[in-house]
């Protein structure tokens, strides 16, 4: 999208805390009458061309924020009713500290290195299953992998690269081979 018209910015700035008013005593809950009354402004953004030129532009993206709403609410109602059918889940043991920050310093690296070390390191996938789940070559997964455990290590303070936690130990002679 490009920058919105001074036109839009200027109704934006006048419509949004209305709208939403108008959107939250439907959800019940401020944050989600904003994320519906953003992505309205969003979508009315995009067509402003068209519907400035509307009456009311502002009934549009209250209908469009109230439809969006309601389609949360209604997520949310059937999100409640199969947890009810599934039970609570299992608790998540809580972090060690060399966890947290292993969490901390994967949340500071790009997603491409985040995501090949994640699936390759800790959900244990092979090479040629985290390229087919990603949809790219294998050896753009290996070339991520190498940049991204050089990062984490840095990340991590190790002077030597340690393997990440939960790795499979390669014996010696597999990792002096090619």
């Amino acid at each position: 999208m490009t920058t919105p018209p001074s036109s839009f910015q200027a109704f934006y700035a006048a419509a949004w805390s209305r709208l939403v008013g108008q959107v939250y005593p439907l959800t019940g809950d401020l944050a989600a009458a904003e994320d519906a009354v953003q992505e309205a402004m969003v979508r009315a953004a995009d067509r402003w061309d068209r519907i400035q030129r509307y009456e009311l532009p502002e009934a549009w993206v209250r209908l469009v924020a109230m439809r969006l709403a309601s389609n949360g609410l209604r997520r949310v109602r059937r999100q409640a009713a199969l947890l009810a059918r599934l039970g609570p889940p299992a608790p998540v043991q809580p972090f060690e500290p060399e966890d947290r920050a292993l969490v901390d310093a994967l949340a500071k690296l790009p997603r491409k290195y985040r995501e090949v070390l994640v699936l390759h390191h800790l959900a244990d996938l092979p090479v040629d299953q985290v390229a087919r789940h990603l949809g790219m070559p294998s050896g753009t997964v290996k070339g991520r992998l190498v940049e991204g455990r050089r990062r984490l290590a840095l990340l991590l303070g190790d002077d030597e690269q340690q393997p990440v936690h939960g790795a499979k130990e390669e014996p010696d002679d597999a990792r002096s081979r090619p």
